[in-house]
């Protein structure tokens, strides 16, 4: 599933082609993806002028005029393609057109995607947005905060962060790099992170979620950028996917068993035992 660097790496990407633009046109293929859409999407969007863009965790909000939004989530597999084929590629779900030509398509095999428009003026109170944790490249993501989201909770240091009512937007990938990055095991209590190693943990997440947003994300399977441009943040990883690999930080040292991976609630998780405590 496409994680916040991703996520917001799709979101710009439509800005240039869709900010200011009014939607001339607006077909939709089907009804339902993750979830039915609203009724009369289609004839609801037609007409509408794009005033902004954003996203709140995994999702893109489109802000149109007439204070209702476009809430779109990719999924597992939802890609955003800027001036498709015609006819358009096979699983494109939703295709916009604008005023001045440019066409957007929402192309998702899977059907995990979802998309529904909403109230602007309550989008923080929407069900998929209300319990979302505090955005992690935000000023309001701090040790402080962090530690407090933490308290009391059993599970795993791993799983915490994967909870989205505690940051919103990180997913299995980059969790895996800030740990790394804070030198805190994934196997380690969440109600221990604070103090210090909350100190740690919160600007490594803020780092390599920067650091993957400047690379346009990761490109594993699905994910490509708007205008079909690949990530390359994958190339920079440091324990994801590289088990059995020596260790980036300590090469060479007898002592460093190389990184290794375990299984947390059913996902992968890639780490140094050495360097990570």
């Amino acid at each position: 599933m496409p994680e916040l660097p991703e996520v917001e790496t799709v979101m710009r990407g439509l800005c240039p082609p869709l900010l200011g633009q009014v939607l001339v046109r607006v077909t939709l293929a089907r009804q339902a993806l993750r979830f039915r859409l609203p009724e009369r999407l289609a004839q609801r969007l037609t007409g509408r002028r794009v005033l902004g863009m954003a996203r709140r965790g995994k999702y893109i909000l489109a802000r149109l005029d007439g204070n209702e939004t476009l809430l779109v989530h990719l999924g597992m597999s939802g890609r955003m393609i800027l001036d498709p084929s015609d006819p358009p590629p096979a699983h494109a779900h939703l295709l916009i057109e604008t005023g001045l030509g440019r066409r957007i398509a929402f192309v998702d095999p899977r059907r995990f995607g979802s998309l529904d428009l909403v109230d602007s003026r309550a989008e923080a109170t929407h069900p998929r947005l209300r319990r979302l944790g505090p955005e992690p490249l935000g000023d309001r993501f701090t040790p402080a905060v962090l530690s407090a989201a933490l308290a009391g909770r059993a599970s795993t240091i791993k799983a915490a962060l994967l909870d989205q009512t505690v940051v919103a937007g990180l997913g299995n990938i980059y969790v895996a790099e800030a740990l790394f990055r804070a030198r805190i095991s994934p196997r380690r209590q969440a109600h221990g992170i604070v103090g210090r190693r909350a100190a740690r943990l919160v600007p490594a997440i803020k780092d390599v979620l920067s650091e993957a947003i400047a690379a346009g994300g990761s490109s594993l399977r699905d994910h490509v950028q708007p205008n079909g441009e690949l990530g390359y943040f994958q190339h920079a990883w440091r324990v994801y996917g590289r088990a059995g690999m020596p260790c980036p930080d300590c090469p060479g040292r007898p002592a460093c068993p190389g990184i290794a991976r375990i299984e947390q609630a059913g996902r992968s998780t890639f780490y140094c035992p050495r360097l990570q405590r």
